[in-house]
C-alpha cells in the first residue's frame, strides 16, 4: 500500500512540475511520462492520428474526435514474481498480444515505466469499453496487475490558467 501511494505521488509529482514550472525546457506531450491529448481545433473536431515525437517516434498528441470517445489511462503493473520472459509467454500463450487492445481502438501513448510496467492511454468509444475490459481480463491478467484510470483532456484549460495567471 506504501510503495502505491510512493509511486502515484512520484508519478504526480513529476507530471504537476512539467505542467507548471515556469521557463521550463519540457515540450507539452513530448518529454512527459504520461501524454497529454491536444487541445481542440476551431471547427470541426476531426482525429488526426497519432504525432510522431521527432525525439523518439513515440506518438505525443492526438486531436480530439468529437464523439463519444474517452480517454482511458491502463496501468499493467509488472508481476514481480515473475521474470520477463516468462510474462511474456504467458502473454503470448493468453493471446494477449493478438487481442489487445481489440481493432479499431486507438493507442494515444504506450510507455513503459521502470519498476511498474507498462501504461497505455487508449481513446476508447464509450459503446466500446466493455470490449476493452474484456480483452484485458482474458489475455493480460496473470502476467499484469491491472489498474483503469479515465481520463480527460485537460491541456487548453491547464495552458489557459498558466496564460491568465501571468498576466
Amino acid at each position: 500500500m506504501l510503495r502505491k501511494r510512493i509511486c502515484r505521488g512520484f508519478i504526480f509529482a513529476a507530471l504537476f512540475a512539467a505542467l507548471f514550472a515556469g521557463g521550463s525546457a519540457l515540450t507539452w506531450g513530448a518529454d512527459l511520462p504520461v501524454t497529454v491529448a491536444a487541445a481542440p481545433t476551431s471547427g470541426p473536431a476531426q482525429s488526426s492520428g497519432p504525432a510522431q515525437n521527432p525525439a523518439g517516434g513515440a506518438p505525443t498528441s492526438v486531436a480530439p474526435s468529437g464523439d463519444d470517445t474517452f480517454l482511458l489511462t491502463i496501468f499493467l503493473k509488472h508481476d514481480e514474481s515473475k521474470p520477463l520472459p516468462k510474462i511474456n509467454e504467458q502473454l503470448r500463450e493468453q493471446g494477449f498480444f493478438k487481442a489487445f487492445p481489440p481493432p479499431g481502438i486507438e493507442v494515444v501513448s504506450w510507455y513503459v515505466m521502470m519498476g511498474v510496467g507498462q501504461v497505455v492511454t487508449l481513446r476508447v468509444p464509450a459503446s466500446r469499453l466493455r470490449e476493452v475490459n474484456r480483452a484485458i481480463e482474458n489475455t493480460a491478467w496473470g502476467g499484469y496487475r491491472t489498474e483503469f484510470y479515465p481520463t480527460y483532456d485537460y491541456k487548453a484549460a491547464a495552458e489557459q490558467m498558466r496564460a491568465s495567471g501571468a498576466k
